[in-house]
């Protein structure tokens, strides 16, 4: 039965993170449009997530854990030519946001299997332990 709810602790921590990485995503999505307000400022920044493991020392388990919320401060800002935009500089250019809508929708995607994955093995272990009691019972 220990076996089980190990499953269940850490089918629910995979779930937990997967849904942090969707909220960062959404957010990045939400922001892809999100220039600065004046000539030359930054826009949106997209964010990124990284994941770390944990040894939960009491169980004896490895789970997974949001490592870092972070910017990513390496893909330059592309531009776009808006001369009437507030935050156009002198030629005309607004910088946009680093988001590429295209890989969010990827890794949305991804983080949305992941946590199916982690559902299915959390109502799978919730039948185990029903069929047990089930059996004991009888």
């Amino acid at each position: 039965m220990t076996d089980i709810m190990n499953a269940l602790i850490v089918s629910a921590n995979g779930m937990r993170a997967q849904g942090t990485r969707i909220r960062v995503i959404s957010e990045n999505v939400a922001n892809a449009e999100t220039t600065g307000l004046t000539p030359g400022a930054d826009p949106y920044t997209r964010q990124t997530i990284s994941f770390k493991n944990e040894m939960d020392r009491k169980l004896g388990i490895s789970l997974v854990e949001v490592g870092d919320i972070g910017k990513d401060n390496k893909t330059p800002f592309p531009t776009e030519y808006k001369p009437d935009h507030p935050a156009a500089d002198e030629n005309g250019y607004v910088k946009m946001p680093n988001v590429n809508t295209m890989i969010e929708t990827m890794d949305i995607r991804e983080a949305q299997r992941s946590y199916e994955a982690n559902l299915g093995i959390l109502e799978q272990s919730r039948g185990m332990i029903s069929k047990t009691i089930d059996l004991l019972s009888s």
